[in-house]
Formats: structure tokens, C-alpha cells, sequence
């Protein structure tokens, strides 16, 4: 597959043709969509976008049906994969909860004929996708550690890591690599499931371990804000700053107002989900090629570019 590098202002006029209905012809076509619960501010951007482009795409394509299924865990989405099958679904849109158990129960439905389109966190077997739209996860990675490198320069940093997945192995590996050769060194790492109140706990656990952090990789902005939190209470002074990452509007307007401890954030918007579903719906009622890879940039956030970035209105 070729991996593309799909622009925003590309998935807008994407949307845009969609929603005017240029590109449609009558087809009855039934897309399921199958993404994690609002467990944290990311997945309940995603499942807003998700709603909203659903609207959109039934608008913009006649005889188009698109069923939006979240699901709290890895168990019950493999249960929601059964109850979209059962509704004989054309094509699949599966962020998975997690890669391992959601890896074989998508194959099942490929198996049938479906288009499979994956989102985000990946399968184990990327041979079942069809097309997969994620953020570029091993850049997101290494624009962090870059930016350590860079700000850090030389001390102690923990990271804090999300639900075992392979994006999440592609950002570690890769902010690990930035940080080869540098005086910049992870002292710990452990899991919080891009969870605030997980990654409270472990900051806890971290800050009774470890006498001196300088830095803390949050790569996620509800576990900075946890994070965050855990630092207020401890009263901990020798942290410099911790880097989340995907593009919360709070840590945004943090950014923007000159927070020191939040002075940078490193792009990953959920509205992706958006681009994935006009992709698979486009495969259906136009003539362009759509199977392949669509990646998004991840961009370092800043107090110069922050407000490009800042979407006040916005669920996340």
C-alpha cells in the first residue's frame, strides 16, 4: 500500500464534496463503524466526529446507511463486531480498543467480503486491512523525543505509555530513538491506558520512586492532566515540565498562555475518524482509488503556532 499523506484542507474538500452530494450516485450501501466509548477526552472526540460525519455522508451519498457502535472495552466490541455483521455491513471503520483482541474477530468479517478500513490503533495482521487513516505515530514519537533533546537537554524523564497497542509501540520505540546519544535518559515507563485518573496513580508511584524527574513524556493530554495533578500534590518542584500530546483544547490554551510547565504538545486529532469514513464511503460511490494508507501528520505544537490549533468549541 502506498502511504499517503492526507492533509486536512484534503479530508475538508473531501466533506465538502460530500455534503453537496457532487460525487453521488444511488447505491444502497450500509458502512458500520466501530469505535472505543468515551473512556477518555480523545475517544470522545472521536465518537463526536464520528456521529457528526455519519450525518454528513447520509446527507451527501443517497441510499447510503452508516451505523455508529462504541464500545467500552475490548470484549464488548468484539460483541458490537457480532451485532454489525448480523446487520450485513458492506464495509467496516474499526478503531480497535486494543490490537490483540481485536485482530482476529476483524479478520472474521474480512473473511466475508467486507472492505475493512482501521483506524488509529492498529491490527496485528495489517494484511486484513483494506485501508488503514491513522496520525503518524512513530513522527509523533520522535517529534517528542526531538523536543526533549532539544529543551531537556541532559536529566531524568518518565514515560508514561497508553493501552498495548501497536501505535503505542511505534511512539515509544521511536522517542526512545530520539533520545540515542543525548544526555536526555528514561529512568521508568508504565502503562495508564491514556487514562487521567491511571496516570495520577502512576505518577504517584513514580514520585515516591524517583527523587529527581526533570521531564515526564505524558504523550497523551489526559494523562498530563492527571499527571499533572499528582505533581500539584506532591509539591514537587525539579519537574521542568511534562509533554502530553494529541491536541486537547486545554493544554492548547496552556501552550498559548506561556505555561512553563506545559510549554509545547505534539498533534494527533481525532477528528481522523472523519477522514476514514469519507474515504470508505467515497470507495462506494466514486471512481477514485481509496485502498491504501492515509497518514496525518504529527506536528509540534507551540506558543507560535497554538492558536492554528486551538478550537474553543470543540468536545476535546
Amino acid at each position: 500500500m502506498k502511504a499517503t499523506v492526507l492533509k486536512f484542507a484534503m479530508a475538508a474538500g473531501l466533506m465538502a464534496g460530500v455534503a453537496t452530494g457532487v460525487m453521488a450516485q444511488q447505491k444502497n450501501v450500509t458502512i458500520g463503524v466501530s469505535i472505543p466509548a468515551a473512556t477518555h477526552g480523545w475517544t470522545g472526540g472521536v465518537v463526536y466526529h464520528a456521529q457528526e460525519t455519519a450525518k454528513q455522508l447520509e446527507k451527501g451519498y443517497p441510499g447510503l446507511k452508516v451505523i455508529v457502535k462504541t464500545s467500552p472495552d475490548g470484549a464488548a466490541q468484539a460483541n458490537a463486531l457480532d451485532d454489525l455483521t448480523s446487520q450485513k455491513v458492506d464495509a467496516l471503520v474499526v478503531l480497535p480498543f486494543n490490537s490483540d483482541e481485536l485482530t482476529n474477530p476483524v479478520r472474521e468479517i474480512k473473511k466475508r467480503g467486507t472492505l475493512i478500513t482501521v483506524v488509529d490503533r492498529g491490527l496485528k495482521d495489517p494484511s486484513i486491512q483494506d485501508i488503514y487513516v491513522a496520525g503518524n505515530n512513530p513522527e509523533f514519537g520522535r517529534v517528542a523525543g526531538k523536543y526533549f533533546v532539544d529543551n531537556l537537554k541532559q536529566g531524568n524523564v518518565v514515560v508514561f505509555r497508553g493501552i498495548p497497542t501497536v501505535i503505542d509501540e511505534e511512539r515509544v520505540t521511536n522517542f526512545e530513538k530520539a533520545l540515542e546519544g543525548s544526555g536526555v535518559k528514561v529512568i521508568d515507563k508504565q502503562y495508564a491506558n491514556w487514562n487521567r485518573d491511571d496516570a495520577f496513580k502512576v505518577m504517584q508511584d513514580f514520585l515516591s520512586k524517583h527523587p529527581k524527574i526533570d521531564a515526564v513524556w505524558a504523550s497523551d493530554d489526559d494523562m498530563a492532566l492527571g499527571i499533572m495533578e499528582a505533581i500539584r500534590q506532591a509539591k514537587r518542584e525539579d519537574i521542568k515540565f511534562v509533554l502530553g500530546g494529541a491536541g486537547m483544547k486545554d493544554m492548547i490554551k496552556k501552550v498559548m498562555d506561556g505555561d512553563k510547565m506545559i510549554p509545547a504538545d505534539v498533534s494527533y486529532p481525532p477528528s481522523m475518524i472523519s477522514t476514514a469514513m469519507g474515504v470508505t464511503a467515497a470507495h462506494f460511490y466514486t471512481n477514485a482509488p481509496m485502498r491504501g494508507t492515509y497518514v496525518l501528520n504529527a506536528q509540534l505544537i507551540t506558543k507560535d503556532n497554538a492558536k492554528e490549533h486551538y478550537f474553543p468549541n470543540s468536545p476535546f
